[in-house]
């Protein structure tokens, strides 16, 4: 099975999405009341001498030959490609050793060839008519269109209420920095709901992967919802934590929800702060919005440290970094701070 092993379960999961020729069988064997095991070939399956029994097929994959095949009672064993199929009605023999939370004989063998074998095994319940995948150590119960279409939209909704309370919070924070009042407690709140809207986004981004072409229309609206959301977290973290961003997102990432909810966890994690605490920007996200390069950003930061020094400045403070244009950027500060106040503007 050279190459497979690099592959993703996302890349297993997107092989039986509606439509696709997988998912075609998988669905008719379920209609028919049918039981199943397919098993994806890889050489640890004949090397352990997991598979035993049953018929050489090596025919050409369609959809119409695996139904039919699967009506015997063994694995059918396919090509890692999915090009042909290989065996059927063949029997699993895999370590029995092997931890299995399964009860039933079918899932523990397929749960089982799949760690052992280290391959992506698909195993269809005849009585509870439910498919269930597993690849390595990983499993997955596959839903059906209904329901991934019934997830993704109560989905959608909670992440359209989480990006409107994310876009209140970062129009408080701009207002709050152009006053000098930005307490730690305001930063974490942003931080706090950009970072939930991208922990949902995670499970929704799986369910559309599930669902293939049939969630095209949803999906625009998803985007549409996250555009911008890990750009607006970063900048914040740019401006406020005392830690490399790279750092902060990999602390962020591995909070749970439970600990997203906690600010003060936030506050003593990515801006080593208490909470209650006045604090000020560096500048970055403000700067952004100037017609500025990356380094002149920087080096305007580096020279000033703080947003209310950059607001103050005069011209002449900016003359080394930007020669003849000081004056031009010190009106656009002026005229940013300006919109920003007036809620024309969403740094």
């Amino acid at each position: 099975m050279t190459g497979e092993k690099e592959k993703t379960f996302i890349d297993f999961i997107k092989l039986v999405s509606p439509g696709t020729p997988l998912r075609t069988v998988i669905d008719d064997i379920v209609r028919s009341d049918l039981g199943g095991l397919i098993v994806f070939d890889s050489d640890e399956l004949h090397n352990q001498n997991i598979i035993e029994g049953g018929f050489r097929i090596n025919c050409r994959f369609t959809a119409q030959k695996l139904f039919e095949l699967g009506k015997m009672d063994g694995a059918i064993i396919v090509s890692p490609d999915l090009k042909r199929i290989l065996y059927a009605n063949t029997l699993l023999n895999p370590d029995a050793t092997l931890f299995s939370t399964e009860t039933g004989t079918r899932h523990k063998a397929a749960e089982r060839t799949a760690k052992q074998a280290h391959t992506f095994v698909i195993a269809v319940s005849e009585r509870r008519r439910k498919t269930t995948l597993y690849y390595g150590q990983s499993r997955y119960y596959l839903k059906s269109t209904d329901e991934l279409l019934r997830s993704i939209s109560s989905n959608l909704q909670v992440l359209e209420k989480q990006r409107e309370h994310l876009d209140e919070q970062i129009s408080n924070l701009n207002i709050l920095e152009m006053s000098e009042m930005v307490s730690i407690s305001d930063v974490c709140k942003v931080i706090q709901r950009a970072e939930m809207i991208l922990k949902i986004s995670e499970s929704v981004k799986r369910n559309f992967t599930e669902l293939g072409k049939e969630g095209n229309i949803m999906q625009m609206r998803y985007r549409e919802l996250l555009r911008g959301v890990e750009k607006s977290e970063d900048e914040v973290l740019r401006d406020y934590a005392n830690i490399p961003l790279k750092r902060s997102r990999t602390l962020l990432e591995n909070m749970t929800f439970d600990g997203l909810l906690d600010l003060e966890s936030i506050a003593r994690l990515i801006l080593e702060k208490p909470i209650e605490e006045s604090i000020s920007p560096r500048g970055y996200r403000f700067l952004a919005h100037l017609t500025l390069s990356e380094k002149e950003i920087s080096q305007i930061v580096k020279q000033l440290q703080k947003l209310e020094k950059i607001l103050k400045a005069e011209p002449v403070e900016f003359e080394a970094i930007l020669k003849n244009r000081a004056s031009t950027i010190k009106e656009e500060i002026r005229n940013l701070r300006e919109q920003v106040l007036s809620g024309k503007v969403v740094c």
